[in-house]
């Protein structure tokens, strides 16, 4: 720190603030950011700044979209008596891809999470519970670890007085 110009520590600074980016990783990015071209830089920054402005969460699932509800949740093609409990809407993302489950989503942007001082009221519970009706069943999609299984067993504990079918996604060793 020091031998940066101001406006560059800056930018070093932001791209640190992503997760998984280091210092060496955030000053890699920042001079990339140098090296483009007015235009480019220009182009990178409005992407930034659209996505920003015109993305938000679907009134339904959670999921991020330009559209008041998004297309998952409007999909005709959709089994609308299942929805898949998710961390983020990246998990959205990497289940899509497998073109596999047909079904709907629900993300609760995070876990409960007692350590970092995240409670089931942090989380998009409340907007699951107000979509149940004629949902049979409830996947519930988050990662085996302290955080993600104590989600399942809050959901778990929530949903199955309620008559609905609540099950755990696999994981383990793939066959």
């Amino acid at each position: 720190m020091g031998y940066n110009a101001a406006p560059l520590e800056k930018l070093i600074e932001e791209f640190g603030k992503f997760p998984g980016i280091g210092r060496k990783g955030a000053t890699r990015m920042a001079y990339q950011v140098l090296s483009m071209d007015k235009e480019e830089a220009l182009d990178f920054a409005r992407a930034i700044e659209e996505a920003h402005t015109k993305i938000h969460r679907c009134r339904v699932c959670q999921n991020f979209t330009e559209d008041e509800i998004c297309a998952i949740c409007t999909g005709e093609a959709r089994d609308h008596s299942v929805i898949c409990v998710v961390e983020n809407p990246r998990d959205v993302t990497a289940f899509e891809r497998t073109r596999e489950y047909r079904g709907l989503y629900h993300v609760l942007h995070g876990l409960i999470s007692p350590m970092d001082g995240v409670g089931a009221e942090q989380l998009c519970i409340k907007e699951l519970l107000a979509r149940l009706e004629g949902v049979d069943e409830v996947v519930i999609a988050t990662n085996p670890d302290v955080e993600g299984e104590a989600t399942a067993v809050y959901l778990w504990r929530l949903l199955s007085p309620m008559g609905i079918r609540v099950s755990r996604i696999a994981h383990g060793v793939p066959v």
